[in-house]
This record gives structure tokens, sequence and C-alpha cells, in this order.
């Protein structure tokens, strides 16, 4: 009789210790994964922002990358810490010459509708990305390739027009990430993407959230988490108390001002790296008024950079060069070759050139830091004279806008994916570009010719040199001001783990546990 008592309390005392192990308010799910590593059964993101579309091809903005590269896959990619570019979906490449990439690709891979990933489905890609009725918004990654040719299923020979120096970054890039033909022709992958990734598509609320799961076929395993959503939650003090209240698992690009109370938050970890991006402002180059390089000089000097980043907690790297410290091509010696901070100058050329006369609309995006800077160089330009007025767009109609060319300043910037300064300054002020990259409508032919020379050779070093000429000339110009380079932040909820945190700002959640 004991016997049996004892082995009831046992049975008894094992439910109730399994019943206090699962929180019915918790997203996360404990459970043993068949690899070992403990599945969670729904992580969710807050997105300040919509995803434009769900198409590498016809992207090139943070939200919609966020879907796309879990969803799709790219022939290489950059490792997170060495930063140096390794295959992915491509097994191995030679050059046979300067001109020619032979990439063999990894076999026995599937789209997530069953079709075979191979040479096919490479070539129908970088076709239609390149193809100028495409309209593709980053077609400059592949400007270069003259021709594609399938040699079997699973080699492919690319040949450029001339040697190509950038061209492994380029094809890391998530714009030229590989679509399935047979999807692409069935269907809109703006709104139903289908790609090779470890998470596949399940369904998109425009303005509400995208849901995705994981790829159960996947080829190194499925990742452990088994729904990932990403939830459009546009006010940041929002989403910062859904990441406390536990209703979110994990948001990124943390506002400086909210840093310390995210810090002191039992619930999260805070994880940051030194990044690749940068903010800079910039100017409506098509309008002749702003041609007027006096008037540049008098904005970049009116603008007090240093003032600035010390409201960023740290949260920013100060350097006036255009191509960042993390960046293929920077030099230390241009951390303070742009105008300095001068407000004597500033107004001196203002009122000498009657800027004070001329009203001027300063573009910015309603989202994270966009908003402090126009806040804060509004005043510093006031201070100078000039008379500016912000107007603030959701993110989708500011890129529009932008690329229109309907604003007089605006801020802008660059995650610089691919970590090399020519395609940094190639895609955003190359004449090439104007009227969709290049949002600045920035033409200047001697900048043009330094940009083209950066990329069409194979020797590192020679690249350096012209890069940093070709970055010099444009602190010399005054096309930007470079308002700070990014750090890039996440906080993630302190039960979960595995959070690959790029310096290009990027993240993958894909090998995320729980603890």
């Amino acid at each position: 009789m004991k016997k049996n008592w004892f082995l009831m309390f046992t049975l008894i005392t094992a439910l109730l210790l399994a019943a206090c192990s699962s929180d019915d308010s918790s997203s996360q799910s404990s459970n043993e994964s068949s690899g070992g590593s403990k599945e969670v059964e729904s992580l969710t993101y807050a997105s300040l922002t919509d995803a434009v579309g769900l198409s590498p091809i016809m992207t090139n903005d943070s939200a919609s990358s966020n879907v796309i590269e879990h969803v799709y896959e790219t022939l290489f990619e950059r490792d997170a810490e060495t930063m140096e570019i390794k295959p992915l979906l491509a097994e191995s490449y030679e050059n046979p010459d300067e001109l020619t990439w032979v990439i063999k690709l990894k076999q026995g891979i599937k789209f997530h509708d069953g079709t075979d990933f191979n040479a096919e489905a490479v070539k129908y890609t970088f076709d239609k990305l390149r193809d100028p009725a495409t309209a593709a918004p980053r077609a400059s990654l592949l400007e270069p390739v003259d021709t594609i040719t399938v040699i079997d299923d699973y080699t492919v020979e690319i040949k450029t027009k001339y040697p190509y120096g950038p061209f492994l970054a380029a094809l890391s890039h998530s714009n030229a990430a590989i679509v399935s033909p047979t999807a692409d022709q069935k269907q809109d992958l703006m709104k139903e993407p289908v790609g090779t990734g470890p998470f596949k598509f399940v369904s998109w609320t425009p303005g509400d959230q995208v849901v995705l799961e994981a790829n159960p076929e996947y080829r190194d395993g499925p990742p452990a988490v088994k729904k990932f959503i990403l939830k459009v939650v546009p006010e940041v003090s929002t989403a910062i108390s859904m990441l406390q209240a536990g209703e979110v698992q994990f948001i990124d690009k943390l506002p400086t001002e909210q840093l310390s109370r995210i810090e002191g938050m039992k619930n999260v970890n805070v994880e940051k790296v030194n990044g690749t991006g940068e903010y800079y402002l910039t100017f409506n180059f098509s309008r002749p008024e702003n041609q007027d390089p006096e008037f540049r000089k008098a904005v970049a000097s009116a603008i007090d950079r240093d003032a600035f980043i010390s409201k960023l907690n740290d949260l920013g790297v100060r350097s006036d060069s255009v191509i960042g410290p993390q960046v293929f091509g920077y030099q230390d010696t241009a951390d303070n070759a742009g105008t300095p901070y001068d407000l004597e100058t500033a107004k001196e050329l203002v009122k000498k050139n009657g800027y004070d006369k001329r009203p001027i609309t300063l573009l910015t995006a309603n989202r994270g830091n966009f908003v402090l800077m126009a806040e804060v160089v509004q005043a510093q330009l006031a201070e100078a004279g000039f008379d500016v007025q912000i107007e603030t767009m959701e993110w989708a109609a500011f890129l529009d806008t932008a690329r229109a060319g309907n604003y007089d300043l605006t801020f802008l910037s660059w995650s610089n994916v691919t970590a090399d300064g020519s395609e940094l300054l190639y895609p955003n002020f190359h004449s090439d570009n104007v009227g969709s990259s290049n949002r600045a409508q920035y033409s200047n032919p001697e900048f043009d010719k330094l940009v083209e020379a950066s990329r069409t050779t194979t020797n590192q070093e020679e690249r350096l040199t012209i890069l940093d000429q070709a970055n010099r000339l444009m602190l010399q110009d005054d096309a930007v001001v470079v308002m700070y380079h990014d750090v890039v932040t996440a906080a993630l909820s302190n039960d979960l783990q595995g959070l690959i945190l790029d310096p290009t700002g990027k993240w993958d959640i894909s090998a995320v546990t729980a603890k």
C-alpha cells in the first residue's frame, strides 16, 4: 500500500512540475527538436514598418529584406564574424580568366514549391534582375554581367564585360537571391514568395504581419523556431512595451533615447556590433539651386555632427568618410575630410547669397533616428538662417518620393550589405542610377570614372586607392553630409539564444533556440 501511494505521489509530482514548466502565456516551447535543440513554437519580431514587397528582384528596403533573407538564399554569403565571403547555394567557383566565373552549385536542393534549384533557376533569376524591362531597384548588382550560360544542371558560367572586383560581394546581396522560375511565372512573388531558405511563406496581411513557418525539408535541418511572425508595430514605444510584456520576443534598431530602459529590462538581452550602415543628409541634385557649391557648403557648415552624435548614447560612430570603418575602401585619414562645422561661415554664406529667402523642404522617414536627425538639423540650419520645413512620410512613400526627386534635402541610409565601397558608391551616387537607387540624383563625370575604375580591377590594393579618391571627391563636393555610421543593435527575450547579428544590420533567427 505504501509503495502504491509513493508511486502515485511521484506521478502527481511529475505532472505538477511539467505543468509549472509550461507557461501558457509564453510563445516559446522547451521541447527538444530532433536535432537536440530546444524548439520555439513561435517567435514574434516587431517591425516598425511593413514590407514593400516580398520579391528579392523587385524590392530594396530593409523591412522587405527581413522577410526575404529568411525565405530566399543567395549563391554566396558574408560571414557575420569574419566578414569573409563563402558559398551558400554555390558549392565552389573558379576564375579561368579575369572575365569568367564558373560557379558549381549544390545539388539536391528544392524550392518551397517542390521544384529543383539548379543552373536554370540561377540564369532565370539573374536574367530577370538585369533586364531593363524589369526595372529592378538593384539591377546595378549585375550591371557588369555580359552573358550567363548553363553548362550543365549544376554549373553556370558568368562572363563579365570587364574585370569586376566586387562580384562575389554582389552575389551575396539579398537582392541577388535565387527565385523559383516556376513560381515566378505562376504567381506574384511580391505577395507570395518562394525560395530555398530555412523558412516558408504562410501569409501576409499588409499593415499587420507576415507569417513564416519552418521549412521541414531544409537541407541543414528545420529551424528550431516553428513559426516566425514579423508584426508591424509602427510606434517604437509600443514595440518596446510589447517586448517588456513578452508579446514580442525580438526588436532591432534600438532607439537611443530608450536604450537605458531596454537595457534595464529583466526579460531581455541587448546585443550590439559596430555596423556597416550609415546615415547621411544629401541634396536633390536635379534641382538647379542645389547645384550651387556655396549652398551646399553653407548647409554642411551649419550641421554640427558631434552635437547630434552625443544624443545617440554610443550608438553611432563619428566619421566624415562616406565609406565607413567596417566597409572595404575605408581609410581613417578620411575621418575628418568633410566640411567642418562652422556656424559663422554658414551664416555668412546664407546672408551673402540670400539663402534665407528660399523655403527648403527637408524630407524624412517616420522611423528610428530619421526623425531625430530631421529635428536636430532643422534647428541647426535655422540657427544659420535657413528656412527649413520638415516633411515626414511612412517608409514606402518616402522611398518613392525620394526616388522621384520630390524634395530639396533628405536623409538617406545605406546598410552596405555587401560591405564593399564600390557597391556603396555605384548604386547611390553614380549617374547610371539616377531615377532608381541614386535618390540624390547626383551626377559627376569625374566621380563616375573613379567609381567605374574601382569596379573594373580585381587588384584589391588598387581598388582601395581609387575608392579613397572617390570618397574624398564627394566630401570636397559636399555631395553628402555623413551624420553617423551605425552601431547595430537588437534586444531578444532572454529565454532565447542563437540570434546572428550582422555588422551589415541584417539578422538571422534560423539558429535561434530556447535556452
